[in-house]
Protein backbone atom coordinates (compact mmCIF):
# COMPACT_ATOMS: atom_id res chain seq x y z
CA UNK A 1 0.00 0.00 0.00
CA UNK A 2 1.01 3.49 -0.88
CA UNK A 3 -0.41 6.76 0.29
CA UNK A 4 0.63 10.19 0.89
CA UNK A 5 0.49 13.99 0.29
CA UNK A 6 2.53 16.96 -0.48
CA UNK A 7 1.54 20.52 0.32
CA UNK A 8 2.80 24.04 -1.18
CA UNK A 9 1.87 26.44 1.38
CA UNK A 10 2.33 30.55 1.47
CA UNK A 11 2.03 31.26 5.38
CA UNK A 12 1.35 34.72 6.92
CA UNK A 13 1.56 35.14 10.63
CA UNK A 14 0.56 38.26 11.65
CA UNK A 15 1.47 40.64 14.50
CA UNK A 16 5.40 41.73 15.95
CA UNK A 17 6.16 37.90 15.98
CA UNK A 18 4.50 36.76 12.94
CA UNK A 19 6.45 36.19 9.60
CA UNK A 20 5.34 34.89 6.31
CA UNK A 21 7.11 31.98 4.13
CA UNK A 22 6.15 29.33 1.33
CA UNK A 23 7.20 26.06 3.06
CA UNK A 24 6.05 22.37 2.09
CA UNK A 25 4.70 19.76 4.06
CA UNK A 26 4.91 15.83 3.48
CA UNK A 27 4.63 12.34 4.34
CA UNK A 28 4.13 9.53 2.08
CA UNK A 29 3.61 5.96 3.63
CA UNK A 30 4.16 2.21 2.58
CA UNK A 31 2.69 -0.84 4.34
CA UNK A 32 3.67 -4.68 3.31
CA UNK A 33 1.78 -7.02 4.66
CA UNK A 34 1.89 -10.49 4.16
CA UNK A 35 0.54 -14.33 6.31
CA UNK A 36 2.62 -15.80 8.62
CA UNK A 37 2.43 -19.00 11.10
CA UNK A 38 -1.29 -18.12 11.14
CA UNK A 39 -1.15 -14.46 11.95
CA UNK A 40 0.04 -11.30 10.01
CA UNK A 41 3.01 -10.08 9.46
CA UNK A 42 3.41 -6.07 7.98
CA UNK A 43 6.36 -3.99 7.72
CA UNK A 44 5.50 0.01 7.86
CA UNK A 45 7.52 3.02 6.80
CA UNK A 46 7.02 6.93 6.72
CA UNK A 47 8.87 9.43 5.12
CA UNK A 48 8.82 13.18 4.91
CA UNK A 49 11.00 15.84 3.12
CA UNK A 50 10.04 18.78 5.46
CA UNK A 51 13.58 18.77 6.30
CA UNK A 52 14.51 20.44 2.92
CA UNK A 53 12.83 23.66 4.47
CA UNK A 54 15.64 23.52 6.91
CA UNK A 55 15.62 23.50 10.37
CA UNK A 56 13.31 25.82 11.65
CA UNK A 57 10.44 24.80 10.05
CA UNK A 58 7.74 27.47 9.40
CA UNK A 59 6.08 30.14 11.30
CA UNK A 60 3.18 29.56 13.49
CA UNK A 61 1.45 31.57 16.46
CA UNK A 62 1.87 30.16 19.94
CA UNK A 63 3.29 27.35 18.87
CA UNK A 64 6.36 25.73 21.29
CA UNK A 65 8.14 22.63 21.36
CA UNK A 66 11.47 21.40 19.98
CA UNK A 67 14.64 23.19 19.23
CA UNK A 68 16.23 23.94 15.88
CA UNK A 69 20.09 24.91 17.08
CA UNK A 70 20.26 22.82 20.23
CA UNK A 71 20.42 26.08 22.07
CA UNK A 72 17.40 28.09 21.90
CA UNK A 73 13.28 26.77 21.63
CA UNK A 74 11.27 27.12 18.89
CA UNK A 75 8.53 29.63 19.38
CA UNK A 76 6.28 30.94 17.57
CA UNK A 77 7.33 28.58 14.65
CA UNK A 78 6.46 24.53 14.07
CA UNK A 79 9.09 22.31 13.83
CA UNK A 80 9.61 20.01 10.50
CA UNK A 81 9.11 16.40 10.91
CA UNK A 82 12.16 14.03 10.49
CA UNK A 83 13.03 12.41 7.30
CA UNK A 84 12.12 9.19 8.90
CA UNK A 85 8.77 9.01 10.59
CA UNK A 86 8.07 5.60 10.84
CA UNK A 87 10.17 2.33 10.19
CA UNK A 88 8.80 -0.41 12.17
CA UNK A 89 7.10 -4.09 11.79
CA UNK A 90 3.96 -5.61 13.22
CA UNK A 91 2.78 -9.15 13.87
CA UNK A 92 -0.69 -9.71 15.06
CA UNK A 93 -2.23 -13.23 15.98
CA UNK A 94 -5.72 -14.45 16.59
CA UNK A 95 -6.28 -16.42 19.47
CA UNK A 96 -10.22 -17.01 18.94
CA UNK A 97 -12.59 -15.63 16.52
CA UNK A 98 -12.68 -12.67 18.67
CA UNK A 99 -9.66 -11.89 20.28
CA UNK A 100 -6.03 -11.25 19.24
CA UNK A 101 -2.17 -10.30 20.41
CA UNK A 102 0.02 -8.06 18.22
CA UNK A 103 3.63 -7.05 18.86
CA UNK A 104 4.67 -3.57 16.97
CA UNK A 105 8.08 -2.08 17.18
CA UNK A 106 10.68 -0.41 15.71
CA UNK A 107 13.71 2.29 15.04
CA UNK A 108 10.65 4.89 14.31
CA UNK A 109 7.37 4.51 15.55
CA UNK A 110 4.81 5.86 17.51
CA UNK A 111 4.00 4.37 21.63
CA UNK A 112 0.65 3.95 22.51
CA UNK A 113 0.03 7.56 23.42
CA UNK A 114 -2.41 10.10 22.54
CA UNK A 115 -4.95 10.16 19.74
CA UNK A 116 -4.53 9.65 16.16
CA UNK A 117 -1.74 12.00 14.87
CA UNK A 118 -3.22 15.16 13.28
CA UNK A 119 -1.95 14.24 9.95
CA UNK A 120 -3.61 10.98 9.92
CA UNK A 121 -6.55 12.23 11.50
CA UNK A 122 -9.73 12.41 8.88
CA UNK A 123 -11.17 15.07 10.70
CA UNK A 124 -8.51 17.20 9.57
CA UNK A 125 -8.32 16.35 6.12
CA UNK A 126 -7.30 19.44 4.28
CA UNK A 127 -5.73 21.09 7.11
CA UNK A 128 -1.48 21.48 6.62
CA UNK A 129 -1.68 23.39 9.59
CA UNK A 130 -0.42 21.53 13.12
CA UNK A 131 -2.22 22.10 16.32
CA UNK A 132 -0.46 24.36 18.24
CA UNK A 133 -1.62 21.77 21.43
CA UNK A 134 0.68 19.46 18.91
CA UNK A 135 2.34 18.68 22.22
CA UNK A 136 -0.20 17.65 24.26
CA UNK A 137 -1.46 15.05 22.23
CA UNK A 138 -0.08 13.58 19.95
CA UNK A 139 3.97 14.73 19.61
CA UNK A 140 4.99 11.08 20.13
CA UNK A 141 3.72 10.01 16.72
CA UNK A 142 7.58 10.01 16.08
CA UNK A 143 9.43 8.50 18.04
CA UNK A 144 13.12 7.05 17.88
CA UNK A 145 12.67 3.58 19.50
CA UNK A 146 9.55 1.78 20.39
CA UNK A 147 8.04 -1.42 21.37
CA UNK A 148 4.14 -2.55 22.04
CA UNK A 149 2.67 -4.99 23.19
CA UNK A 150 -1.69 -5.05 23.02
CA UNK A 151 -4.39 -7.18 22.67
CA UNK A 152 -7.72 -7.35 20.74
CA UNK A 153 -10.99 -8.21 22.28
CA UNK A 154 -14.07 -7.59 20.01
CA UNK A 155 -14.33 -3.66 20.29
CA UNK A 156 -11.13 -2.99 22.58
CA UNK A 157 -7.81 -2.41 22.36
CA UNK A 158 -5.57 -2.34 25.57
CA UNK A 159 -1.62 -1.55 24.56
CA UNK A 160 1.41 -1.10 26.28
CA UNK A 161 4.70 0.60 25.11
CA UNK A 162 8.23 1.36 25.93
CA UNK A 163 9.89 4.01 24.02
CA UNK A 164 12.89 5.91 23.93
CA UNK A 165 11.75 9.76 25.78
CA UNK A 166 13.67 12.23 23.84
CA UNK A 167 12.10 13.94 21.36
CA UNK A 168 13.58 14.73 17.99
CA UNK A 169 16.49 17.24 18.25
CA UNK A 170 17.80 19.61 15.19
CA UNK A 171 19.09 16.78 12.93
CA UNK A 172 15.90 15.95 11.18
CA UNK A 173 18.09 13.02 9.35
CA UNK A 174 19.42 10.73 11.44
CA UNK A 175 17.60 8.64 14.49
CA UNK A 176 17.66 10.44 17.80
CA UNK A 177 18.28 6.32 19.47
CA UNK A 178 18.23 6.05 23.51
CA UNK A 179 17.00 3.83 26.01
CA UNK A 180 13.58 2.18 26.23
CA UNK A 181 13.95 4.85 29.09
CA UNK A 182 9.67 5.69 29.13
CA UNK A 183 6.51 4.02 29.35
CA UNK A 184 2.71 4.49 27.98
CA UNK A 185 -0.86 2.54 28.04
CA UNK A 186 -3.94 3.30 26.06
CA UNK A 187 -7.54 1.87 25.81
CA UNK A 188 -9.42 2.30 22.83
CA UNK A 189 -13.16 1.24 22.57
CA UNK A 190 -14.96 1.33 18.94
CA UNK A 191 -18.49 1.26 20.42
CA UNK A 192 -19.41 1.16 16.30
CA UNK A 193 -18.25 1.66 13.26
CA UNK A 194 -18.14 4.83 13.08
CA UNK A 195 -17.04 6.00 16.73
CA UNK A 196 -13.70 5.80 18.47
CA UNK A 197 -12.44 6.75 21.90
CA UNK A 198 -9.36 5.91 24.06
CA UNK A 199 -7.96 7.12 27.16
CA UNK A 200 -3.94 7.11 27.65
CA UNK A 201 -1.31 7.72 29.79
CA UNK A 202 2.50 7.81 29.97
CA UNK A 203 5.50 8.72 31.69
CA UNK A 204 8.00 10.72 29.29
CA UNK A 205 11.48 10.27 29.91
CA UNK A 206 13.63 13.94 29.07
CA UNK A 207 11.18 14.51 26.11
CA UNK A 208 12.90 18.25 25.57
CA UNK A 209 16.70 18.65 24.64
CA UNK A 210 16.74 21.74 26.33
CA UNK A 211 15.25 20.73 29.59
CA UNK A 212 17.09 17.30 30.08
CA UNK A 213 16.35 17.50 33.59
CA UNK A 214 12.27 17.32 33.73
CA UNK A 215 10.26 14.14 32.63
CA UNK A 216 6.46 14.95 31.62
CA UNK A 217 3.29 12.68 32.90
CA UNK A 218 1.12 12.90 29.72
CA UNK A 219 -2.41 12.01 30.18
CA UNK A 220 -5.08 12.57 26.79
CA UNK A 221 -8.58 10.98 25.95
CA UNK A 222 -10.53 12.06 22.62
CA UNK A 223 -13.28 10.45 20.81
CA UNK A 224 -13.40 10.32 16.65
CA UNK A 225 -16.44 9.86 15.09
CA UNK A 226 -18.10 9.68 11.49
CA UNK A 227 -21.24 10.84 10.51
CA UNK A 228 -23.71 11.73 7.89
CA UNK A 229 -26.04 14.80 7.63
CA UNK A 230 -27.59 15.67 4.75
CA UNK A 231 -25.88 13.40 2.71
CA UNK A 232 -22.91 14.99 3.55
CA UNK A 233 -19.92 13.07 5.10
CA UNK A 234 -18.48 14.86 8.58
CA UNK A 235 -15.45 13.39 10.67
CA UNK A 236 -15.07 14.86 13.65
CA UNK A 237 -12.51 14.89 16.45
CA UNK A 238 -12.41 16.03 20.27
CA UNK A 239 -9.56 15.58 22.51
CA UNK A 240 -7.81 16.23 25.61
CA UNK A 241 -3.78 16.45 26.79
CA UNK A 242 -2.77 17.46 30.11
CA UNK A 243 1.13 17.71 30.69
CA UNK A 244 2.46 17.32 33.89
CA UNK A 245 5.79 18.07 34.03
CA UNK A 246 8.48 17.41 37.03
CA UNK A 247 10.65 19.56 39.03
CA UNK A 248 7.95 22.03 40.06
CA UNK A 249 6.60 22.51 36.54
CA UNK A 250 3.44 23.99 36.48
CA UNK A 251 0.74 21.42 35.02
CA UNK A 252 -1.02 22.55 31.52
CA UNK A 253 -4.00 21.48 29.42
CA UNK A 254 -4.75 21.23 26.02
CA UNK A 255 -8.09 21.24 24.18
CA UNK A 256 -9.32 20.25 20.53
CA UNK A 257 -12.31 19.97 18.39
CA UNK A 258 -12.08 19.80 14.74
CA UNK A 259 -14.48 18.58 12.08
CA UNK A 260 -13.82 18.49 8.26
CA UNK A 261 -16.97 18.15 6.04
CA UNK A 262 -17.38 16.53 2.75
CA UNK A 263 -19.66 19.08 0.66
CA UNK A 264 -19.26 17.21 -2.17
CA UNK A 265 -16.94 14.63 -3.92
CA UNK A 266 -14.52 17.74 -4.70
CA UNK A 267 -14.70 20.13 -2.31
CA UNK A 268 -14.21 19.52 1.88
CA UNK A 269 -14.62 22.39 4.35
CA UNK A 270 -12.92 22.13 7.87
CA UNK A 271 -12.68 24.21 11.17
CA UNK A 272 -10.80 23.56 14.50
CA UNK A 273 -11.23 25.04 17.77
CA UNK A 274 -8.08 24.53 20.41
CA UNK A 275 -7.93 25.80 23.56
CA UNK A 276 -4.13 25.66 25.23
CA UNK A 277 -2.15 26.37 28.24
CA UNK A 278 1.23 28.01 26.87
CA UNK A 279 4.07 28.51 29.28
CA UNK A 280 7.44 28.90 26.81
CA UNK A 281 6.83 31.52 25.19
CA UNK A 282 8.46 34.04 26.77
CA UNK A 283 12.23 33.51 27.19
CA UNK A 284 14.55 34.46 30.64
CA UNK A 285 14.55 38.02 31.55
CA UNK A 286 11.25 38.72 30.04
CA UNK A 287 9.21 40.15 32.54
CA UNK A 288 6.32 37.62 31.29
CA UNK A 289 8.51 34.45 31.17
CA UNK A 290 7.47 31.41 33.65
CA UNK A 291 3.78 32.77 32.95
CA UNK A 292 1.12 30.32 31.62
CA UNK A 293 -1.44 32.40 29.22
CA UNK A 294 -4.50 30.41 27.74
CA UNK A 295 -4.58 30.73 24.08
CA UNK A 296 -8.29 30.04 22.13
CA UNK A 297 -7.26 29.95 18.28
CA UNK A 298 -10.47 29.05 15.67
CA UNK A 299 -9.51 28.35 12.28
CA UNK A 300 -11.63 27.88 9.11
CA UNK A 301 -10.69 26.46 5.85
CA UNK A 302 -11.53 24.75 2.56
CA UNK A 303 -9.80 22.66 -0.06
CA UNK A 304 -11.46 21.98 -3.84
CA UNK A 305 -10.17 19.04 -6.15
CA UNK A 306 -8.90 20.15 -9.41
CA UNK A 307 -7.84 17.22 -10.63
CA UNK A 308 -8.56 13.84 -10.04
CA UNK A 309 -6.11 11.10 -12.14
CA UNK A 310 -5.98 7.22 -11.51
CA UNK A 311 -3.24 7.52 -8.68
CA UNK A 312 -3.32 11.15 -7.24
CA UNK A 313 -5.28 13.87 -6.87
CA UNK A 314 -4.68 17.95 -6.90
CA UNK A 315 -6.31 20.23 -4.80
CA UNK A 316 -5.95 23.70 -4.08
CA UNK A 317 -7.29 25.34 -0.45
CA UNK A 318 -6.92 27.74 2.29
CA UNK A 319 -7.32 29.11 5.99
CA UNK A 320 -7.79 31.78 8.22
CA UNK A 321 -6.84 31.68 11.71
CA UNK A 322 -7.99 33.98 14.87
CA UNK A 323 -6.62 34.44 18.33
CA UNK A 324 -8.11 35.32 21.47
CA UNK A 325 -5.45 35.93 23.91
CA UNK A 326 -4.36 37.77 27.63
CA UNK A 327 -4.35 41.69 27.14
CA UNK A 328 -0.46 41.50 29.00
CA UNK A 329 0.08 40.14 25.40
CA UNK A 330 -0.76 42.81 22.84
CA UNK A 331 2.27 44.38 23.15
CA UNK A 332 3.79 41.40 21.55
CA UNK A 333 1.58 39.53 19.59
CA UNK A 334 -0.92 42.59 19.02
CA UNK A 335 -4.14 43.42 19.57
CA UNK A 336 -6.24 40.76 17.55
CA UNK A 337 -3.28 38.33 16.07
CA UNK A 338 -4.87 36.49 13.08
CA UNK A 339 -2.95 34.31 10.51
CA UNK A 340 -3.58 33.10 6.92
CA UNK A 341 -2.41 29.85 4.24
CA UNK A 342 -3.02 29.41 1.04
CA UNK A 343 -1.73 26.12 -0.68
CA UNK A 344 -1.63 23.95 -3.46
CA UNK A 345 -1.72 19.44 -1.82
CA UNK A 346 -1.11 16.42 -4.46
CA UNK A 347 -2.55 13.69 -2.50
CA UNK A 348 -1.10 10.38 -3.58
CA UNK A 349 -3.65 7.14 -3.52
Amino acid sequence: MVHGSIYAVYDHQSGPRGDSKWFSASELMLQGRRDLAGGVFALRTMLSLDPLGGRSGYPLLFQTGETANGRDPLVDRQHPHDLFMELAASYSFPVTDSASIFLYGGPVGEPALGPVAFVHRASSIGNPEAPIGHHWLDATHITSGVVTLGGIYRNAKLEGSVFHGRESDQNRYDFDTGALDSWSTRLTVNPSSDLSAQVSHGHIRSPEQLEPDVDVNRTTASASWNTSFLDRLWFSTLAWGRNQPTGGHRSSNAWLLESSVKISSERTVFARYENVDKTELFGEGDPLAGRSFNINKVSVGTMQTVGRYEHYSVGVGGLVSLYATPRSMDATYGSNPWSAMVFARVGLF
